[in-house]
This record gives structure tokens, sequence and C-alpha cells, in this order.
């Protein structure tokens, strides 16, 4: 089994099948004298590798991985599935992605083949065990990368017949027969009724919406595909390599399109793609981060939480309680709308941002930028002509610090104390739910939980992401949404005693998106009991931007926004009753002609909370602070352009601004590790003893 060594490394991906042969050794000599000590290569090689129908031409890729080998570098090799070659489309035409028109997608660009496909698994697991035969026990190799960037251009969903096929034996196998499939997805409405499971299309083409449950099940039913497809490669690549050789998948920010969690069960660790600059242009509106102001506030630096957050997801996604960032941002883009240069310094920024996170290694995209195709916008640490640019300049600065930051526990960023770690939820089941029940524009599962994470790193608190699959005990919990409430999860967090929020929406429906008059736990998609016994839901109502209605908090006016629901508290603790009393310690202050049966806005049965509104930042602090003292959780707000890790016994200070900052107004335990003083310049990272 893998093990993760005990100190951050550096890396790069690299692709000697677009450069001259007589380059290599050079480059490598390069990448070895920069200190970089792993190299990935080889995701997108299929039609090199295999030019024609059972032809391989491994000599290339042989003298490519023993050139990278010979000058002390690791390799890390990639399955090539996401670019099937021309020959294997136009031969099996019904592996091709159909789009929701219905049409196939045609050769010439990447990802275009359906995790579906029962014939395009055929020829993945054919050139998987290809490889695996081939380089399995090549001492060059450190692990594999399975596919690359799975959904990335939206391309987890596909409305082909072979597509059809498979969801179709889905259903089958989770419903059993049809009546129950009528009765849970509720076809008496509109007339849905099928007779059949091989009478249920697809849910495109449609004049309106398709049945709720209907698209949940088939959003359920690609997110498995896309398991399965990784396993399937996992499974032969094991089989066939080292026992010391690890796999591993790069996943995307934001990714909605399958169950990451569940994928990552496979592997030995996630990776992750991480590009700060990219993703606050791109993805800045999805998460709701405040528009315009915000995005050229941090243009040249990215937003203090976006990245930050996903290096926490996929780090607990993790067997090895680290993760690796397998692509990093080196300079200017070229696939944002915009795409502005890093300001000065930003790649050694965002390499230490990674190892406060738990990073093993960070690799940047690419070794050089490319000369042709889609990509020669897309900078790297070299120009095409081999000369270095800025992010190769700033790699080389990271030399002397690397070495100050090994690990204290391998396996545990942490270090082991999570004194002051809050545990956040977000499950990809939720996702799919927002999705199937629209009510309101704006409505997005990824970006409620993204506010809650800005709140607690706002705070200063380190998060730790858990789901059902994945759960550990903590000081306190937030399930921002959760509308299908695993029962499991919450017996495991009730036990605990720890503090948790319930946010709106939660235990709301059931597995398939029936409406529960009150918030229910359940078993199997099925309700079970209660979260509240005496807490109904009469109904829900979604506001525009523009609005809100007034909140009262012992006290303190707070603002409900987007999401409000119209709570009903029925009955008194039964005498003699060991159930605590359930408490309404936030009421709704609605004004002049805004609708009766507003009352109750939070609701607290012992450690157990509900809130039954989306709050903004303001809100959730004022409902946090009370929490994380009953916790004993310090928290002290952070300015706005800061955040703070502890991390393998050391504090992180992260300065997202244009202003110096004085850290010793944390309190700070110990000296400066990386840095000077106690200032934090501008758009630096500083590292303290803790």
């Amino acid at each position: 089994m893998y093990q993760p060594e005990n100190h951050p490394r550096l890396g790069v991906c690299y692709y000697p099948e677009h450069w001259p042969e007589d380059t290599w050794e050079a480059d490598a000599e390069r990448m070895k004298a920069l200190g970089l000590s792993t190299v990935r290569i080889a995701e997108f090689a299929w039609a090199k590798m295999e030019p024609e129908p059972g032809v391989f031409t491994w000599s290339w890729l042989d003298r490519a991985i023993a050139t990278l080998g010979n000058t002390g570098l690791k390799v890390v090799l990639c399955t090539p599935t996401p670019t099937p070659p021309k020959w294997l489309t136009d031969a099996y035409p019904s592996t091709l992605r159909h789009s929701e028109d219905g049409l196939p997608e045609k050769h010439g660009s990447r990802r275009h083949c359906s995790v579906a496909s029962k014939t395009y698994r055929e020829q993945s697991r054919r050139i998987t065990l290809a490889m695996a035969d081939r380089y399995g026990q090549n001492p060059h190799i450190i692990g594999w990368q399975t596919d690359n960037e799975y959904s990335c251009h939206d391309s987890t969903l596909s409305y082909g017949p072979e597509d059809r096929e498979a969801f179709q034996i889905w259903l089958g196998k989770v419903y059993g027969d049809i009546n129950t499939l009528n009765a849970q997805w509720g076809t008496v409405f509109w007339s849905m009724t099928y007779r059949s499971f091989e009478e249920i299309d697809l849910p495109n083409r449609l004049t309106a919406d398709a049945a709720p449950a209907h698209w949940l099940d088939f959003r359920r039913f690609f997110s498995d595909m896309t398991v399965e497809f990784n396993r399937e490669q996992c499974d032969i690549l094991r089989a066939g390599s080292r026992e010391d050789m690890f796999i591993t998948h790069n996943f995307m920010v934001a990714e909605m399109g399958f169950d990451h969690w569940d994928v990552s069960a496979d592997l030995d660790f996630a990776s992750w793609d991480s590009y700060p600059l990219g993703f606050l242009e791109k993805f800045g509106r999805r998460m709701a981060l405040g528009g315009d102001a915000m995005i050229d506030r941090y243009m040249r630096i990215g937003h203090p939480d976006i990245v930050a957050m996903h290096h926490d997801l996929y780090r607990d996604m993790s067997r090895t309680g680290r993760l690796w960032v397998m692509e990093q941002q080196p300079g200017p883009v070229n696939w944002a709308n915009w795409n502005p240069a890093p300001v000065d310094g930003a790649v050694r920024f965002w390499t230490l941002e990674a190892i406060a996170h738990g990073a093993e290694v960070v690799s940047y995209f690419r070794w050089r930028q490319a000369q042709s195709a889609q990509e020669t916008y897309h900078t790297g640490l070299n120009r095409p002509d081999g000369t270095p640019d800025q992010a190769s300049r700033e790699v080389e600065s990271l030399r002397d610090d690397l070495p100050k930051l090994s690990f204290g526990d391998v396996s545990d960023a942490s270090g082991g104390d999570t004194t002051n770690t809050v545990g956040l939820y977000f499950d990809w089941d939720a996702a799919f739910t927002y999705e199937a029940l629209k009510q309101g524009a704006d409505q997005n599962a990824f970006a409620t939980t993204f506010a809650w994470y800005h709140a607690l790193r706002r705070m200063g608190l380190n998060v730790e992401f858990f789901s059902p699959s994945h759960m550990s005990v903590l000081p306190a919990y937030i399930v921002p949404s959760a509308p299908v409430l695993d029962a499991d999860m919450v017996d495991f967090i009730r036990q605990t005693g720890a503090p948790a929020v319930f946010g709106a929406r939660s235990g709301s429906r059931d597995g398939t998106l029936n409406w529960l008059p009150q918030p229910m736990v359940c078993e199997d998609g099925l309700p079970v009991e209660p979260l509240f016994e005496d807490l109904f839901l009469d109904r829900t109502e979604t506001l525009r931007p523009t609005q809100g209605i007034d909140v009262d908090i012992d006290g303190t006016p707070l603002r409900a926004k987007a999401w409000v629901e119209h709570l009903r508290v029925m009955g008194l603790s039964e005498p003699g009753s060991n159930e605590p009393p359930l408490e309404v310690i936030a009421q709704f202050k609605p004004g002049p002609f805004e609708p009766a049966g507003l009352d109750a806005a939070i609701v607290r049965q012992g450690t157990m909370h509900y809130v039954g509104f989306e709050p903004d930042y303001e809100g959730m602090k004022a409902i946090l602070e009370p929490i994380l003292e009953s916790a004993m959780i310090a928290a002290d707000e952070l300015p706005e352009d800061i955040r703070t890790r502890r991390s393998d016994g050391r504090l992180y200070v992260m300065n997202f601004g244009a202003e110096a900052f004085d850290a010793s107004t944390l309190g700070l335990r110990g000296d400066a590790v990386v840095g000077e003083g106690t200032t934090v310049q501008p758009y630096t990272v500083s590292v303290f003893a803790d």
C-alpha cells in the first residue's frame, strides 16, 4: 500500500509527445534542478499509444518514462480514456456522448464518450489492462491517475441509446418492479404511469420539467456509472501493479456531475486541479461570492475560500489523510471569460496554501506552454521555447522553505488536534436534489455550503468535511442542507453530544423527493423518525435577491434571505420525559403585509439546532457564536483578506490583501518558520510554530 512521504514535494505535468525527443533529457534535468520530484504524463495520449486498433506503439512512452526515471524523477502515469482515438469512435459510434437534444457529439475535442456506454466501458478496460500489463511493475512509476477530470465541460450526462438501456437496467435493480417505481415517483401525476422499465425514457426533450424523482434517479444513475467506470480501471490497475503504487484521480472545482465521495472510496487519495484565478472568474457567480466587486478585488490572487474549500474537501476524502494538487495554475489560463496574470508571488502563495491544507504534493500545470492547439494561451513553468516564466522563479524560491514544513503525522494534517475544527457536511445527493426540485432561480446546494465554509474560515477555524460515508468525532457540526437526511449520520452526531446546526430543507424529503410534513431522517431513502418530534413544516417560500424578512435572535436583528420556511412548533415535553424541550431561539419579525404563519425561525432541542431560512454572513456569525462557545471552540473574526489554518503543529497565516498584516494580533504561540517577523506582507503566506 502506498505511504505518503513525511514532507511536502513538488511536481509537474509534462507532455513528452508534444516535444522533440532530443529535448526530453534536458527537460528532465532542469525539472530535477528546480526541485521537482514527480512528473505526470500521458492522460491524453491514447492515439499515440494505439494509432490503429490493437496496434500498440509503446516505445516512445518507454523511452520517456526511462528518461524521467533515470534523472531521479518519479512518474505518475495516466490512463488515456478522456481522449479516445478517432478510429475508435468511428468504429463504435454508440460510445459517443449525446447532448440534451439527443444528437451525438463529434470527435475533435475531449470527454466526448459516455461512461454509461457498455461499449466504451469495454474499450476503457482494454486499454487500462494493456497499460497495467506494460507498466504495472515499472520501477520509475510511483502511481496511476485514472482518466482525467471526470465531468469536465459538464460531460457527465448523456442521452444516447446505450445510456437509455443502461438507465432502464439500473432502475430495475433499484426498484425491483415497475409498480414500486410508479408509487415512489408519483407517476399518477400528469398521467406519467409506466407499464414496464423498458417504457422509461431519459429526461430530455420534455415540454415541462421531468418528475423530480425521474431527474434525481437520472443524476444518481450517472453518478453510479462514473463510480463504476473508475472502479473498473482501479481494479485492473491494482491487480497488475506493485503494492506500493497508488491510484488517484484529479477532481475539479464546484463539479456537481457525480458523487466524489463514492469515486474516492476506490482511490488511495484524492487529487484535484487548482486554478484560483480561473475559478474566481468562471465560478464566482455560481458560488454567490458578491458580484464583480468581489471578483475585481481578488482577480490576481483568487478568493480566500474557493481553493481552500476544495483542499479541505479532497483531503477529507483521502485514505492517506493527505491530498495532491495534480494541476496548479502557474500563470494566466485560457478558459475563463477573462484570464489575468497572477500577482507576482501568487504561485508561491498557492503552493504554501495547499501545504497548509494537507497537500503532500503540489504539481504545476505544465512544464512548457503549448505551442499549438487549444491551450496555447495557457502558461506553464516555461515558455514554449523552454525559457523560464515567472512561475519557475517562484517555485525555485520554495527550495529552502519546504524542508522546514515536514509532516508531524503523515496521515493526519491536523496533528491530532481538532479543538478548533468544525465539521461541515456536503454530499452530492443534496446538489442533485436542488436540481430536481427547483424552487428559486438562485438555489444552489454548493453555494449554500460555501457560504457556511466562508463564515467558519472568517472566524479563524479549521474545517473538516463529512458525509454519511465519512464521519469523525469533532467539537461541532454544520449541515447546511440535506433534503434527504441520513439516519446513521444523525445518530452519529447525536451520540457525540456535540452541538449541531441543520440548515433549511434538511430532512424535508424522502429518497424519491416526496414531501415530508416535518423534518425526518431516512434509512435507505424511507423516513423512519422525526429530526425534532414537535417541529412541523407548513410551507416554504423563496425570495428575490433584493428581498428578505427580519429575524430576531436574543435581541440581535438578522435577515432571512433566499429560502424561508413557515415552521410550526407543537406540544410540550411529556412529564418525566428525558427529552429536552424544543425551544424557539429566534423568531421572524414580518413587516406589514408579509404573510401570516411566520413565527419560529430557529429552534433548538438539546444540542441540535434547526435554522428555517438561509442566513447571510452576519446571521451565520450570530448563530454560530453561542454554539462555538458551548463547544469551547475559540473563534475570533479575522479581517476580510486574512485566513489562517493550523496544520502539522504550525499556524499558517495567509494574506490575500494589498495591506500588510500584523500576525501578533492572533496571539502567536511561536516564532516564524517561513517569513520574517510577525508582519505578513501583501499576497504572502507566513508560517509560525504553534
